[in-house]
């Protein structure tokens, strides 16, 4: 007998790499052995594939079939094995002509039918970046692959179809066999008319401010303040004020939610921000990714390129907290684990709310508040110092007023707002495009203090705040940055004493009122 070989895709964390799968058959007793680190749900394709291939009319040999994927020291999961094996001993058997370059990945139902897998944009990517640009998938993830720049993509529904057009005698082939016809999702309103408007907030003049602000610069926010007096209505609206994602950024993102397998297969690439809110009861593992075996996606990563919004936060574990506080400088999640190590982009905004004490009732004078001095310091110490110490803007939010409650809708809504984001943005990316970067949260120290220092007497104010301690180093260029934004919204060449002033008291409001 010949020696079969196909090829597939191992994705470790958004990294994908090039798997040999090669397919002998012996001489010796029935047995079908897989090599090569696969998991549990890879080593059950040996039952998926013998009934598929049977129910499909190519059934597979009798003798010992031994499947060894290459590189062996590589771990492997997952079903989107299954028709690279398949396809592998049919060819060891002769049933089909040799396939090339063909790069097979989809899971196989009893029946023979294709299924779609998840993480098939980014498997792809890694095929089309490795020089295998011909394809096969499952139907039903055909459209997200052909996402994929470069990529020859050919869908199928069923393997009978599949090896007929390899050259497998059509004669004992069930090719009569047509699966149901998935339902294609309805086409629900436009995300867009559905996205919270800021015209919706009644007053909060600052609180709005605070977040053009923010989304104009990628900056992070700290929003505390009484209960109901507007914090998450504010956190919902950022993701509106952010400009849509260019074309790189986009393929990043549905990249994540394809391996995250959160939502259907794509169809299009994800233009508008991602927008996460995990509930304050979330582990580690859901925030920062994990799981058993290699590591999955969290939450921090699915909100790459968008907003991660954490309500009541100083009632999310410590620990879980400052797991942030590597990749809000880095913009990168590296998990390690004892089966392997995930990278995943994870540059998110991060938005805070907390409420000034346990029972919230602290505003103002507190007069109603029930919590001792103690139960107030332990309640926001929970956010710890590192980790405000990263977040730029830190605003105190105030109970709304009577007056402006009872005010109709605002003038400006998001659209108005966003259009000066956008402008701001443009400024920007044409200022630090010739040094790498694109938003002002990410010009390093070094750049703010070099090439984009602001005049001397302009920083007296921060400098006096360095020297009596109440400003990091770290601190120092934050707002350093957000002078910088806030002199891209109003059209100056470079920020001034008013707009470094603007930016020190953004980011103190929260600490003063505390």
């Amino acid at each position: 007998m010949a020696l079969g070989r196909t090829y597939s895709v191992a994705l470790v964390g958004l990294n994908g790499y090039i798997v040999e799968v090669e397919a002998d058959i012996g001489q010796t007793l029935p047995a079908f052995v897989i090599l090569g680190l696969p998991d549990a749900s890879l080593n059950e394709a040996k039952e998926r594939i013998r009934s598929a291939a049977q129910n499909s009319g190519i059934p597979l040999s009798r003798r010992k079939i031994t499947a060894n994927l290459i590189p062996a020291s590589l771990p492997k999961r997952g079903s989107g094995f299954d028709l690279s094996i398949a396809m592998a001993v049919l060819l060891a058997a002769n049933d089909v002509r040799p396939t090339g370059r063909h790069v097979f990945i989809a899971e196989l139902g009893l029946d023979g039918r294709l299924r779609p897998v998840r993480g098939i944009l980014p498997a792809v990517m890694a095929a089309v970046q490795a020089g295998y640009p011909d394809v096969v998938v499952a139907q039903a993830n055909a459209a997200e692959a052909g996402l994929v720049p470069g990529a020859r993509v050919s869908g199928y529904r069923t393997l009978a179809r599949l090896a007929f057009d390899f050259g497998a005698d059509p004669q004992d082939l069930a090719l009569d066999f047509e699966p149901d016809e998935e339902e294609p999702d309805e086409a629900g309103p436009d995300p867009a008319a559905l996205a919270p408007d800021m015209c919706d907030v009644a007053g909060q003049t600052e609180g709005r401010r605070a977040l053009e602000v923010a989304a104009a610069g990628a900056h992070h926010v700290l929003l505390s303040g009484p209960p109901g007096a507007g914090k998450t209505m504010l956190a919902e609206r950022l993701p509106g004020l952010l400009p849509d994602l260019g074309d790189r950024e986009a393929m990043e993102v549905t990249a994540i939610h394809s391996l995250s397998a959160l939502t259907s297969a794509a169809v299009t690439l994800r233009r508008r921000p991602p927008y996460e809110n995990p509930h304050h009861t979330a582990t580690a593992a859901a925030i920062i990714g994990g799981g058993s075996g290699l590591p999955r996606p969290g939450a921090a990563s699915r909100a790459h390129r968008g907003v991660l919004f954490l309500d009541e936060a100083p009632e999310y574990e410590r620990r879980v907290l400052d797991a942030l506080r590597q990749p809000l400088e880095s913009g990168e999640l590296v998990i390690h684990r004892s089966a392997g190590t995930a990278a995943y982009p994870a540059r998110f905004q991060l938005v805070l709310a907390a409420n000034p004490c346990p029972c919230g009732k602290a505003a103002g004078k507190g007069l109603d508040c029930t919590c001792t001095p103690m139960m107030r310091r332990r309640y926001f110490a929970r956010l710890s110092g590192p980790l405000l110490d990263r977040v730029d803007i830190q605003l105190q939010v105030e109970r709304v007023a009577l007056a402006d409650f009872g005010q109709p809708r605002a003038e400006e809504g998001t659209a108005e707002i966003a259009a000066r984001v956008h402008r701001a943005r443009e400024v920007q990316l044409e200022r630090l495009g010739p040094l790498g970067l694109e938003t002002n949260a990410q010009v390093p120290g070094r750049v703010l203090r070099g090439v984009l220092r602001p005049a001397g007497t302009n920083t007296r104010i921060l400098d006096h705040a360095l020297e009596r301690g109440a400003l990091t180093a770290r601190g120092y260029d934050r707002v350093l940055r957000l002078a910088w934004t806030l002199a891209d919204l109003a059209g100056r060449g470079s920020p001034g004493a008013d707009e470094i002033g603007q930016a020190l008291g953004l980011r103190q409001a929260a600490a003063a009122a505390a």
